[in-house]
């Protein structure tokens, strides 16, 4: 009966230490494949992006952005200003509420 309840035991703390053991070795694997060297592919990609974002940087802006992109750009902050009353397009517009004022009746 002891030994009927060491193996059952068993079976249930062999279960859950081998659902822990799947779970930590998932994580690890993504953990161990960070520091593993990338795929060329993706060595590729991502110096391209921090190429662009350095660019971008230096260039204050859009990169490779010619003059004809600049007057475009210029064209369509005119319009969108004339359209929707001025301001200043690059800053969030201030709203202003009043309180309503509620007139009391006689009761």
């Amino acid at each position: 009966m002891a030994l009927h309840r060491l193996f059952q035991l068993s079976s249930v703390l062999r279960s859950a230490v081998s659902l822990t053991l799947r779970r930590n070795i998932g994580i690890s694997a993504v953990l161990f494949q960070r520091a593993k060297e990338l795929d060329p592919v993706q060595k590729l990609f991502l110096d391209k992006i921090r190429d662009y974002k350095s660019k971008a940087k230096t260039a204050g802006g859009n990169v490779d952005a010619g003059p004809a992109y600049q007057k475009n750009l210029g064209e369509e902050v005119i319009k969108l200003q004339r359209l929707y009353g001025g301001g200043d397009l690059n800053k969030f517009p201030e709203f202003k509420f009043t309180e309503p004022k509620f007139d009391e009746g006689a009761k």
